[in-house]
């Protein structure tokens, strides 16, 4: 059985930017927050972070600088995942050098590969480090589904140890759950499904929601671990029309908006993504209204 880096809730942490940098003040005010709300870990570098659009030195300084400011009070697992397998080895074994307690690996995207192609890519990573590692599992984004067969082969592997699964598909999370049982710890990668991720043996969630809702999504994981499930069902439903509004347009253009709608200086998403149209306003603005207390 292996021990999984964190339980509960992970945020996928929004990286600000200035015109020509990371706004280094207000990420480290939004991480003070978010450890003050509870949460387990932070995932930083990732896709909500807008690891895509940062330049080598920024992740590295940005890395850096998480580690120092959380200061061991939370977890946190860096996104060092590629399409090139020497440069995520690189930025793995940055990330460890660093003092990071995990990271996040994302399939290759656009070249992808085969399903052997995978298990070298994931094997020549793990090999090189010692950190624990979470596969990040997201065809929408990637154009390549980590098969249950496959996470069961890459499960033997000592120090990967967990999945971020974000495929949608429930009857997917259920297979991988049968075929790896302790040795893989599945963390659902989409905040609306949460609780029935947990029902079948999940560790918790790496978030978007817990951007903008850090405490409620800790009340609803802990609702759960305490076993009042039909509490955590319903706060899970009740979230939906947040997390709807969050996911109206590509991941983090929405959130950013939130933050800053919430008093953060958080600026515009980097291009090729834009700011929220006009239309995805209104759906959001309606659900900050609702759930956002300022």
């Amino acid at each position: 059985m292996k021990k999984e880096i964190f339980k509960g809730v992970g945020t996928a942490i929004v990286t600000p930017f200035t015109d020509d940098d990371v706004n280094y003040d207000e990420f480290g005010r939004l991480l003070e927050n978010q450890i003050n709300a509870g949460v387990s870990a932070v995932i930083v570098c990732g896709t909500t972070g807008e690891s895509a659009t940062m330049s080598e030195e920024e992740k590295k300084k940005l890395i850096k600088y998480a580690i120092d400011k959380t200061a061991n009070r939370i977890k946190v697992i860096i996104g060092t995942g590629s399409n090139n397998t020497i440069s995520a080895i690189k930025m793995s074994q940055y990330a460890e050098k660093m003092g990071a307690d995990g990271l996040l690996l994302v399939t290759p995207y656009y070249n992808k590969t085969t399903q052997e192609g995978l298990i070298a890519h994931y094997k020549a990573i793990a090999d090189s480090v010692s950190l624990p590692i979470i596969l990040y599992n997201v065809p929408s984004r990637t154009g390549v589904n980590i098969l249950p067969e496959t996470c069961q082969k890459l499960a033997k592997i000592d120090n990967i140890t967990g999945i971020k699964e974000a495929s949608g598909d429930i009857s997917q999370v259920a297979k991988i759950a049968s075929l790896c049982g302790d040795d893989l710890a599945i963390y659902s990668g989409n905040d609306d499904q949460v609780i029935p991720i947990l029902s079948l043996g999940g560790k918790g969630v790496i978030s978007v929601l817990s951007n903008v809702m850090p405490e409620y999504t800790v009340e609803m994981l802990d609702s759960f671990w305490k076993g009042d499930y039909e509490k955590a069902g319903k706060m899970q439903v009740e979230t939906i029309e947040m997390i709807d509004a969050l996911f109206c347009e590509v991941n983090p253009i929405p959130v950013k908006y939130v933050l800053n709608q919430m008093g953060y200086d958080f600026g515009k998403p980097r291009l090729p993504l834009v700011e929220l149209s006009s239309k995805g306003k209104e759906k959001v603005d309606k659900a900050i209204k609702k759930y956002i207390k300022k």
